[in-house]
Formats: structure tokens, sequence, C-alpha cells
């Protein structure tokens, strides 16, 4: 009898955790990643000196 019990928590508690799995792997798919776009390069634009350089 108390085997019985203890096997069907368990079972309970992994089918409980494959659910939740399963929830977030399925909201990290609906996901939609955006991307910035690329400046602009202006073409008067100095390039960056170092001040260590002589």
């Amino acid at each position: 009898m108390t085997f019985t019990i203890i096997l069907i928590v368990c079972i309970g508690i992994v089918l409980g955790i494959a659910a939740l799995f399963g929830m977030a792997v399925h909201k990290g798919y609906e996901y939609n990643h955006t991307v910035d776009p690329l400046p602009e390069e202006d073409e008067t634009a100095q390039p960056a000196k170092k001040a260590d350089t002589l």
C-alpha cells in the first residue's frame, strides 16, 4: 500500500517537472528576437585616436 502511494507521488512529480519543462521550451521558441540596425557610417567622421600613441 505504502509503495503504491510513493510510486504514484513520484510519477506525479516527474510528470509535473516534464510539463513545466515543456512549457518553458514552448515559451522560449515563441520569443521573437530583435536586432538593432547598424549605425549609418558618416564619411566625415574621424577615426578614434589612442591617447597612449605618440
